[in-house]
């Protein structure tokens, strides 16, 4: 029994992230046709279209609500609306539906309550990073203008110079983490992700298999390894318009990301991800600007979803799963124990995967005896969310799996 619970959970984790990567909305930072600098209205759109489906908040004109706000903070409270004057960076919290974002001028953290069928607004964070003395406002190089919620469910956001990584949780009590800053990845042959010319602004996008994709105001394309805080160069977006700045970004449903300008009514591009060349989305609406986008979806979902089908594939030749537990679980510390029991003396692998099939650590372990305990830290932390186990002997074949649930 305990064998088909997880064969129908893995079967029904495939088809609900399938289903899901073709259904979450796309939002954009907009705008205004008299003032297009003025980057502050919260609209729906359609990605395949450019169609805007409906606006969710207008600056200035919106009647709204925000909760959870610094007081102390007088230049923020002197302004007329949440989004402040202008916002660079969103994000959308699938999970919650919620899209947080972060006002260019303060390094704040906000989010926009999608349940409501009015405008609610609450302020999380404030005073992310220190101001200049005496100064009320933020100052460029510190300006918050990247930011996603990322396959591990976290959400990360960047400072235009790359010094400061940003990472937030979204459920309960949100707790923010200043990483430090992301280092240049030694085969970028000089350009980094620090040089304001060709690596400020843009957006961030994440793929399924846990990186953060930077696509710079000049188009360049960057691709950070969060444990590592790494940042390797892939390349430029080719076919844009020569004024065309790349502010915006986000991954349509057919895994391409799709670009948009803060500073031009030119529309949308759809970049394809393996030659980084970019064509107008055609559309019949009018083309509006926008400073960000955001939605659910991430890049190579698709060869995360064969991954998973692999996993499942794996498991199903097993006629018989021998006995073993797992304890605690869920774990709260870093460390958990793996009880064996009706196992062949010999030395097998414990391997640590997340949902996508992806191994997070392993480690090589003998059996002299039956029952026998082995404790498994961790690596590193690890996110809370579900995992797998697996117990691989000498001939790489799977003779145990589990979930284990880290809190």
């Amino acid at each position: 029994m305990k064998r088909t619970l997880l064969l129908f959970s893995v079967f029904f984790t495939i088809a609900f992230l399938s289903k899901a990567q073709s259904s979450k909305p796309s939002y954009a930072i907009t705008g205004k046709p008299n003032n297009n600098f003025f980057w502050a209205d919260i609209k729906q759109v359609d990605l395949a279209t450019g169609k805007v489906i409906r606006t969710l908040f207008e600056a200035d004109k919106t009647p709204f609500k925000i909760t959870g706000s610094d007081n102390s903070n007088e230049a923020r409270k002197a302004t007329a609306n949440p989004t402040g004057f202008g916002v660079a960076a969103c994000a959308l919290d699938v999970a919650h539906n919620r899209l947080y974002f972060a006002p260019i001028h303060f390094s704040d953290i906000n989010y926009l309550d999608l349940n409501q069928s009015d405008a609610r607004f609450t302020t999380v964070k404030t005073n992310l990073l220190a101001k200049p003395a005496g100064g009320a406002f933020q100052t460029e190089e510190n300006q918050i203008t990247r930011m996603v919620i990322a396959a591990d469910g976290y959400g990360y956001a960047l400072t235009n110079d790359a010094n400061h990584l940003l990472r937030f949780n979204t459920g309960g009590s949100v707790n923010v983490q200043d990483l430090g800053p992301v280092i240049d990845a030694a085969e970028n042959k000089g350009i980094s992700i620090h040089n304001k010319c060709s690596s400020w602004g843009g957006d961030m996008v994440a793929d399924a298999f846990g990186k953060l994709v930077i696509v710079t105001a000049s188009h360049n394309i960057f691709s950070i390894d969060v444990a590592a805080r790494t940042a390797k160069f892939t390349g430029g977006i080719t076919g844009l318009p020569a004024t065309f700045t790349t502010n915006g970004a986000a991954v349509d449903d057919a895994g391409n990301m799709v670009v948009s300008s803060a500073n031009v009514f030119e529309g949308l591009y759809k970049v394809n991800m393996k030659d980084l060349s970019a064509v107008k989305v055609v559309s019949t609406e009018s083309p509006f600007n926008a400073s960000d986008l955001a939605n659910g979806n991430f890049l190579l979902q698709k060869e995360a979803d064969a991954e998973r089908n692999s996993l499942a594939k794996s498991l199903l030749p097993l006629s018989t799963v021998s006995d073993a537990k797992i304890f605690p679980n869920p774990v709260t510390g870093s460390q958990f124990r793996v009880l064996t029991a009706g196992q062949n003396v010999g030395r097998y692998t414990v391997i640590v995967t997340d949902l996508a099939g992806r191994t997070l650590q392993s480690k090589v372990v003998s059996l002299t005896k039956a029952p026998q305990t082995t404790t498994i830290n961790f690596a590193r932390q690890q996110p809370k969310g579900t995992y797998m186990v697996n117990i691989l002997n000498q001939n790489k074949e799977v003779t145990f799996t589990e979930k284990l649930v880290v809190e």
